[in-house]
């Protein structure tokens, strides 16, 4: 993202425009098969939403999406599912704060029960529990 600081012509007042490189990312593709320009945005609200009260700062969740966004400009994907997008947050989460990684995931898969949820909570103690016999 570019800051830029201008100055209106006709009345002299300044203000601060931001400029995304919008052509080197992919089209999201939506669950309904809707094509979409990625938004790093959407990306920030859901980790704030998922980091909300746990002690994540604004800073990492900034350098989370610009990892993302940065692996999606790498890529040679002229597409990619808004799935894989999800799929690379948790990841992110997963690593970082696991109570965050739970609250993204209940959201992001859309749990229908109690017991979906428990499963995921059971995988990511067995994940956790194997991360600390190695």
């Amino acid at each position: 993202m570019i800051r830029r600081r201008r100055v209106c012509e006709s009345c002299d007042s300044r203000f601060t425009t931001y400029e995304e490189i919008g052509d080197l990312l992919p089209m999201v593709i939506k669950k309904d098969r809707r094509r979409e320009q990625f938004h790093r945005h959407k990306i920030i609200r859901g980790l704030h939403q998922a980091c909300q009260k746990r002690p994540i700062s604004t800073e990492v969740i900034e350098e989370i999406a610009s990892n993302i966004e940065r692996y999606l400009m790498q890529s040679s994907e002229k597409e990619i599912e808004s799935r894989r997008i999800g799929e690379i947050v948790m990841e992110r989460l997963q690593e970082m704060d696991q109570v965050a990684y739970v609250r993204f995931a209940s959201v992001y898969r859309d749990f229908r029960d109690i017991e979906e949820f428990m499963e995921e909570l059971k995988s990511l103690l067995h994940k956790e529990g194997s991360r600390a016999q190695e």
